[in-house]
């Protein structure tokens, strides 16, 4: 590790390694700087990635950190402990107590999904106890699927995962009351509703086969979706300045995130988001692209204080040739010559 980094891109997912390239390639000095706790580990393969399709996520990590480091980046394994704020960047302090200097911060550090409080759901999570439909359910399609209801969501829910399977059950649980639209929405799909809190989901050799209801009845199911809470992994933002926000779907607040304009710039100058952290819907190839927009972002605004201060070293340099030409040409009339 150096001292000083044009970039330091703090979390190295596919939002903080697409930065991190793009930055490398346009010949920024850049560390990425990775705690190595994937909000994704759990999950058997990335999906929707044009060209990387089920690649695991661990496999695509170490790709995108090669690509990084071919053009000159570096990446190191921990965690950014502080930032602060000094008079032409960020001094950037990491957990072995080692510091660096960044004129600009990409943060990309993700979110934490908060999962419903019911045994063994935790553990299942990212393999049979999913919450994404386009993350995982072709690899869920046919199968008796359980939505466990937690939020007024659940009805929209129950009706994506419905596309992929013909056996779908509502768990209602923690859910509101359904209106009469919504249970006449259900029926028409054939989505059975089972009233009653949910207090286990149940396991047999490694594999989900129900949910455990309260009341002991088991109800067999192969795959349960839950409604996480997106909570963006913000303390480093906050310690900045900068506040979360309310993430809203129908009037019902989902999770927070770290507001930022298209590019990724926040309110604090200096300081870029990209991936979970600012966009708590967006997959894999989503946060790339996040990733990619922040770096070239960050490029451009350095370039422009590049000019900036080359402007004004090159204005200094004229002012003083002509202090120079100017003393010259007085000591020359001071001596009598003409």
């Amino acid at each position: 590790m150096d001292e000083k980094y044009d970039v330091v891109v703090v979390g190295g997912g596919a939002a903080g390694l697409a930065g991190a390239l793009a930055l490398a390639r346009a010949r920024r000095s850049v560390l990425v700087v990775d705690a190595a706790r994937p909000r994704n580990a759990p999950a058997g393969h990335v999906h929707n990635y044009l060209g990387r399709e089920s690649t695991p996520p661990a496999e695509l990590v170490a790709i995108g950190r090669d690509e990084v480091a071919g053009y000159g980046g570096e990446v190191v394994t921990g965690t950014v402990t502080a930032a602060a704020r000094t008079g032409d960047g960020f001094e950037v302090t990491l957990d072995d107590g080692r510091s660096v200097h960044a004129r600009r911060l990409l943060v990309t550090t993700g979110l934490v999904d908060e999962l419903p409080d019911i045994d063994g759901v935790a553990e299942r999570f990212g393999r049979d106890v999913l919450h994404c439909p386009y993350c995982h359910g072709w690899e869920a399609r046919d199968q008796a699927i359980g939505v466990i209801g937690s939020n007024p969501l659940v009805v929209h829910a129950a009706l994506l995962w419905r596309q992929l399977s013909a056996d779908v059950t509502v768990f209602r649980h923690h859910a509101p009351e359904l209106t009469d639209e919504q249970r006449e929405e259900l029926a028409a799909r054939g989505i059975r509703v089972v009233e009653g809190e949910v207090a286990a989901v149940e396991v047999s050799e490694d594999r989900l086969t129900g949910v455990r209801m309260a009341s002991g009845e088991v109800v067999p199911r192969q795959v349960v979706v839950v409604a996480p809470r997106f909570t963006a992994r913000a303390g480093l933002l906050t310690a900045l300045g900068l506040e979360v926000t309310e993430q809203v779907v129908q009037g019902h607040v989902v999770g927070t995130y770290v507001a930022a304009d298209p590019t990724g710039a926040t309110a604090v100058p200096g300081v870029w988001v990209a991936g979970n952290v600012a966009n708590v819907t967006a997959q894999v190839i989503v946060s790339a692209s996040g990733g990619l927009t922040a770096g070239a972002a960050i490029n451009a605004d350095l370039v422009a204080e590049d000019t900036r201060q080359a402007v004004a070293a090159h204005r200094a340099g004229v002012f003083a040739r002509e202090g120079e030409v100017g003393e010259l040409v007085g000591g020359v009339r001071r001596h009598g010559i003409r």
